[in-house]
């Protein structure tokens, strides 16, 4: 497990939910600060609107993704393409890996059947953000 998916645990462990553990534990390679990211990413947590919709976690890793690219890439239609890329590699590869990327699935609800507990999630987010932006030691990659 890389430092940065640990430092995304201990933000939950602290009281975080899904979607701001992921983000604080990046923020500031995106130059964005930990109180705002806490705030910006409130709402996404508990997969936005009790359970109904996407992991937070994973809603978590796009915000920084989005972040990273677009500081670093030319504004325009190629950009986007880009971040839509990437964004969406992540949200495949976690698809892949746990069956869904929807929190009500993900945690059994309705079926008792868990797919992967929080933590998991968050972990799985974080590494897949991880592999796709940024180098094991935490420095950013190039992407150009």
């Amino acid at each position: 497990m890389s430092e940065r998916s640990e430092r995304a645990l201990a933000k939950h462990g602290e009281g975080c939910n899904c979607s701001q553990s992921v983000a604080c534990a990046y923020c500031d390679l995106v130059g964005l600060d930990e109180e705002l990211a806490r705030r910006v990413m409130e709402g996404f947590g508990f997969g936005m609107g009790c359970m109904e919709g996407t992991c937070g976690a994973l809603s978590g890793a796009v915000a920084i993704a989005s972040l990273r690219l677009c500081g670093t890439l030319p504004a325009g239609p190629t950009r986007k393409k880009q971040v839509y890329a990437v964004c969406g590699q992540i949200i495949r590869d976690f698809q892949a890996k746990n069956g869904s990327v929807i929190c009500r699935e993900l945690k059994g609800a309705g079926t008792s059947r868990v797919l992967r507990s929080c933590d998991g999630c968050i972990q799985d987010a974080a590494e897949l953000l991880e592999a796709a932006l940024f180098a094991p030691d935490g420095e950013k990659e190039e992407t150009a």
